[in-house]
């Protein structure tokens, strides 16, 4: 059978296409209620990354973004349906992915994670509370959040050939399988493959800083990184120390960091391990790159790294768990001659915006889709590694 091992969470499996306007209002009403809902959920308060989704889901805000695409003069809508394949590692990925395409204009069938995350249960349970007022059930039948083995090839290609959008978010080999599955000669084709991501810090300010913003600097750093592991892509792997060298000022950094890692960050002992035997492969394998290696415990790995130019790539020196390969430069322009596309995002602290924007604007580089404040890395909006999604994932109707 078809749908055989096929888990149904939410939404319908075989779907009552929905094609309308992009930003149309029973949408928007839609996630502005999920919102609400879910900002009233007492156990939201233990997921910053579901209650940062249910903050971005609020009416005001997607009426801030729709600005931009709606039009008096054009007519714009959804292409279909769309499908998504949404990674196992981030919890709340898939919700972002479904209110992109559901904004589009799309209906939508969203391949999620077989990991039982408590987000997602406590997501389904608000999406099928209101799916089941009259109001809202044109989109609750319009839209499905599912899982089957991938194994189970024929799920796949039936739902690949019966979209109007593929959106794949994953792994370079989650994207090459999927590249199998034949589509339609106009279906649109998006992935998001593996990135890495950097991020720099300018240690003339990092002198000047007060006390209060110094523990907010650090606490957000944790958050772009320890909050998700490290998986997300997003999170800094290489850290950029830019400006005259001062090993004490990185130790200062790096010591209260430890201090919120210990009080707030649980080392589970199968991740210990890994994250150690990581740290020995990576001795064994790129010696020749590292100038030393620092340890606090097992909740932050270290490694100052040499010359860029004993460099290949900046990706392929890649952390987990609270693992980090540290760098010093005189001035981040340098940085240009060895980004490639696998760089995502910059995120940084200590220099102006106008002077980043400057920087990229002077120079030709591969890579790069993002550059936010440290603590921001994982806003997640309608503009992706580069792709405006509400334009990709709709049409313009003419009308002369």
């Amino acid at each position: 059978m078809l749908f055989k091992n096929l888990e149904v969470f939410a939404g319908k499996k075989i779907l009552k296409k929905r094609i309308v306007k992009t930003f149309d209002i029973l949408s928007v009403d839609f996630l502005d209620l999920l919102s609400r809902e879910l900002l009233k959920d007492k156990e939201i308060r233990k997921f910053p990354d579901l209650a940062t989704f249910a903050f971005w889901a609020r009416k005001k805000n997607i009426i801030n973004i729709s600005r931009k695409y709606i039009s008096k003069d054009e007519l714009r809508v959804g292409l279909g349906t769309v499908f998504h394949i949404t990674p196992s590692n981030m919890p709340v990925n898939f919700m972002y992915s479904f209110a992109f395409g559901l904004l589009s204009g799309n209906s939508n069938v969203v391949r999620v994670s077989e990991k039982k995350f408590i987000q997602a249960k406590i997501f389904f349970k608000h999406i099928k509370k209101i799916g089941n007022r009259k109001k809202f059930i044109p989109i609750y039948q319009s839209n499905a959040f599912l899982n089957y083995p991938k194994e189970n090839l024929d799920v796949s290609k039936y739902y690949s050939m019966n979209c109007d959008a593929r959106i794949i978010w994953g792994s370079d080999d989650t994207v090459k399988n999927f590249s199998r599955f034949s589509t339609k000669p106009k279906t649109k084709i998006i992935n998001f493959p593996e990135r890495y991501s950097i991020c720099a810090i300018n240690l003339e300010s990092l002198k000047k800083i007060k006390k209060n913003e110094f523990k907010k600097l650090i606490l957000n750093f944790y958050n772009d990184t320890y909050l998700n592991d490290q998986n997300a892509c997003t999170s800094p792997q290489m850290i950029l120390w830019v400006g005259k060298s001062s090993e004490n000022l990185r130790n200062i950094f790096w010591k209260e960091l430890e201090k919120i890692v210990k009080k707030n960050y649980k080392l589970e002992e199968i991740v210990s391990i890994k994250k150690y035997s990581n740290l020995l492969s990576d001795i064994l394998l790129k010696d020749k790159y590292f100038k030393n290696i620092y340890k606090h415990e097992n909740y932050i790995y270290r490694i100052l790294l040499k010359k860029f130019s004993n460099i290949h790539k900046m990706s392929d020196f890649k952390g987990k768990w609270g693992y980090f390969f540290e760098f010093e430069l005189k001035k981040l322009e340098e940085i240009l001659a060895i980004t490639n596309y696998k760089i995502q995002t910059l995120s940084y602290y200590g220099f102006k915006k106008q002077n980043l924007k400057k920087m990229l604007e002077n120079n030709k580089f591969e890579g790069i889709d993002r550059i936010v404040p440290i603590g921001r890395t994982l806003d997640m909006d309608v503009v992706w590694d580069g792709f405006d999604l509400p334009n990709t994932l709709s049409r313009i109707i003419e009308v002369k």
